[in-house]
């Protein structure tokens, strides 16, 4: 009842991301700030719209968590593109602190892509978090200043949510959605299912 052409309404949350995405850089190009400021937060907000609906309505889907994961980092992208653009001075001053917290992420990307072929979904507590303070930064950023306390506290938790994730990745030999976290995914039956057969062989 909630589908169209076999997307529910939660994945449309996710698909306006994606689709926000080219209107945003226009935004950039244009030296909008304010608008861009504004959409972005749009976009954001989406992302806990389309959670809170797949939750709510029990629609959540692998395939869901995956354009959900794809729209959150094309907006995280664009979102640190309008930092470099509007707030050049800042990134400059900061690039070895950002390329510490940043460098690590790409590292998890590859290592995911290697293993799975896709970027991961695993959606843990510690990456919703993550960008919650992610996403305060860079919209405080854009509507006012750079704030150096937010900073520090989205570089900490960034780098925790990505050693976090590399974890997982080691943990699952398959592509897993959906996972909390590390003490979560110890009692995780899709883990457990896989340790168990694996002691049958041996």
């Amino acid at each position: 009842m909630l589908t169209f052409k076999n997307y529910n309404i939660a994945d449309w949350f996710s698909f306006y991301r994606v689709i926000a995405a080219p209107f945003l850089v226009l935004l950039l190009w244009l030296d909008e700030r304010q608008l861009f400021a504004w959409f972005l937060l749009i976009s954001y907000s989406t992302d806990a719209i389309d959670g809170y609906l797949a939750r709510k309505l029990k629609i959540t889907s692998p395939r869901g968590s995956q354009l959900d994961s794809f729209g959150d980092q094309i907006t995280l992208v664009v979102g640190l593109i309008g930092l470099l653009v509007f707030e050049n001075e800042f990134i400059k001053k900061n690039i070895l602190l950002i390329s510490i917290a940043f460098v690590p992420y790409i590292i998890q990307m590859i290592i995911a892509y290697f293993k799975y072929g896709k970027a991961t979904a695993f959606h843990t507590y510690f990456a919703k978090l993550s960008a919650i303070i992610q996403s305060a930064f860079i919209l405080y950023s854009l509507f006012f200043a750079p704030n150096y306390t937010l900073f520090y506290i989205m570089i900490v938790f960034g780098l925790i949510e990505t050693f976090e994730e590399i974890t997982l990745i080691f943990m699952y030999d398959n592509w897993a959605s959906d996972v909390k976290g590390i003490y979560w995914a110890l009692r995780d039956k899709r883990r457990l299912k896989k340790d168990k057969n694996q002691h049958n062989i041996l």
